[in-house]
């Protein structure tokens, strides 16, 4: 039966270049897990955008001399090509400066101050005499009181995750030009978490959550347990969501507020998009519908407390029927970091793998795989360049991809361009169809539970199976004394194969396409991504990038190739790469300016 799986993925601030990290972290298991999900049959809504508003955003316009604005959609700009050449298959991936998003924001707001979840209270906060400004919480930096780390910024620790406020940090400094802010009284709204606790936010983290990682579920009880206070979720910048109430003019929506918004507004945009402005309701009012949340482990507080405190505030929000209430998040399956060569990543000392550069030397499927193997689901890992090159030249070219192009090129020279008709199947030959078959319910299951690492060893596990077959089988040795044994050997590979390319498909969508054509289909597994240009009420303009499933021919299903069909000339799916790779890249990175 088909499910409705909304997969919602961390918004990346447009204010620096994503590298492996950010894509291993939460772009790149979301889309692993849309895909699937598509080939499975499900209803499938991935939703993302850029983060407009973000105090980095500001930060860097200040130093480059030019408006907020302009520097976000350069950034959005360059994040729709690269997911586009990555293969990040969004159905949208918009961004929080849209009208719809400014407007679903206030509605949050204020549905929540109707219901009494906001309250108003004076707060001090950090001011700069120098620039004449109350300062937000990223241009505040110090030492945290928690772990020492002299590098904490005023809203987190990004070294012990701990959220902060610019006032428990220790010797505080403007990150713009150095000096000491003083504490200056400001009124803010503040979200009221204690009271939506009282009202089920600690009752749903401690049911129904054994599916959750265990670090994710243990921090966020923890979070809970060791006494929620109100947060501040307003600010005063110029830069942002105004606060829709009269008098609290030159004051925006806090941003970790709004932006954790944009799943639902993003799913808003995408329905009225389709011209089917109640569609995004399916995902968000469905109590069978999953929500998939995918970040990094720095978010998780946002994503397992302080968002479901707003959905559970807002309850039945466009909604009449007493009945329905918004759904929370079925998962939350936070990543740890990547690291590089033992290094943690900077992007401000360069130090990092940026995704864009990458794919102007590589080619998408070798970078997801390499992603996949090393991604860091329940620990710290790190991207290196020597695995990088022997994960692709041993398992992609000389596991996988040989055996696709020893028995595509042998049966298109040898058969005539065609899949040839076996003779009966021996026990030898139904073992090996009967394992990769039976491979799919397994499989199926750890990517749906979002252990890919496991799903993806377990995927090479049976290329190995069917490459140990054809070489016990050795058809250019069969065919030279019985024809039909060869032309059996080579069926049996081919099926084998063609399963094989449905299971690869979602960690590598690319070179399961071609294979896909070489074996003679006709469509794709998959739709069309492609970005596009959208027009709001208010004539904003904005691009997105968006998703076609229309034409898709994928399924979640062991093959049904048939003895006859016509093969096209194959060629070979991946390229084996030089050692040398490895200190050109090193000292490619050492070498390059920061991002």
């Amino acid at each position: 039966m088909s499910e409705h799986i909304l997969i919602a993925i961390a918004w990346p601030y447009a204010s620096a270049k994503i590298h492996a990290g950010n894509v291993t972290g939460s772009h790149l298991p979301g889309d692993i897990c849309a895909r699937y999900h598509r080939l499975n049959g499900d209803r499938v809504l991935m939703v993302s955008g850029s983060d407009s508003h973000g105090t980095p955003i500001t930060v860097r316009a200040e130093q480059e001399g030019k408006s907020p604005k302009e520097v976000f959609e350069r950034f959005h700009r360059s994040f729709l090509e690269m997911f586009l050449r990555l293969g990040i298959s969004y159905d949208l991936f918009t961004h929080t400066d849209t009208e719809n998003h400014h407007r679903v924001s206030q509605d949050f707001f204020l549905a929540l101050l109707e219901k009494d979840y906001l309250y108003s209270e004076v707060q001090e906060q950090m001011y700069s005499e120098a620039q004449g400004r109350f300062l937000p919480d990223r241009y505040v930096e110090g030492t945290c009181p928690v772990c020492g780390y002299e590098g904490a910024r005023g809203d987190q620790c990004d070294k012990c995750n701990t959220l902060l406020d610019p006032k428990d940090l220790i010797d505080p400094r403007s990150k713009t030009d150095g000096s000491t802010p003083v504490i200056r009284e400001t009124e803010h709204f503040f979200l009221d978490l204690p009271k939506l606790a009282e009202v089920g936010l600690s009752q749903w983290l401690d049911e129904g959550k054994e599916h959750w990682r265990p670090n994710v579920i243990a921090f966020s009880r923890n979070y809970v347990n060791e006494g929620l206070q109100g947060r501040p979720i307003t600010r005063d910048l110029d830069w942002g969501i105004p606060v829709p109430v009269a008098g609290w003019e030159g004051k925006c929506l806090y941003v970790w507020f709004e932006a954790v918004i944009g799943y639902f507004s993003a799913s808003v945009e995408w329905a009225r998009n389709q011209s089917q402005p109640e569609g995004w309701k399916d995902w968000w009012y469905d109590p069978a519908a999953q929500t998939k949340y995918f970040i990094g482990k720095d978010n998780i507080p946002f994503h397992t407390v302080i968002w479901p405190a707003e959905l559970m505030g807002v309850a039945r929000l466009y909604e009449d029927d007493p009945a329905k209430r918004l759904n929370l998040p079925y998962d939350v399956p936070a990543n740890e970091f990547m690291n590089l060569e033992g290094r943690k990543i900077s992007g401000s000392r360069n130090w990092a793998v940026w995704m864009d550069d990458a794919l102007d030397r590589y080619d998408p499927d070798p970078l997801r795989y390499y992603l996949t193997v090393a991604m860091p689901e329940t620990r710290d890992t790190d991207w290196l360049w020597g695995d990088f090159v022997s994960r692709n030249n041993d398992e992609l070219v000389a596991t996988w991809g040989n055996l696709v192009n020893r028995a595509l090129t042998f049966a298109y020279k040898r058969f005539n361009g065609q899949v040839p008709t076996p003779g009966p199947l021996a026990d030898v030959d139904t073992l090996l169809l009967e394992k990769v078959e039976a491979g799919f319910a397994p499989i199926g299951e750890l990517i749906a539970g979002c252990q890919f690492r496991a799903a993806l060893r377990e995927v090479m596990a049976l290329a190995r199976e069917a490459n140990r077959y054809l070489e016990e089988k050795g058809p250019w040795f069969q065919i030279k004394e019985d024809v039909q044994a060869a032309g059996t050997s080579i069926y049996v590979a081919l099926k084998a194969i063609d399963s094989l390319k449905v299971l690869f498909a979602p960690f590598l969508p690319f070179s399961s396409e071609r294979l896909h054509g070489y074996l003679g289909y006709e469509g794709k597994l998959f739709g069309r991504q492609y970005t596009d240009t959208f027009t709001e009420e208010g004539s904003r303009v904005h691009e997105a990038l968006c998703y076609d499933p229309d034409g898709a021919t994928g399924a979640w299903r062991p093959s049904e190739l048939a003895a006859g069909q016509a093969l096209r000339p194959p060629d070979p799916l991946f390229k084996k790469l030089d050692e040398s790779v490895v200190e050109e890249e090193l000292a490619r990175i050492e070498a390059a300016p920061s991002a």
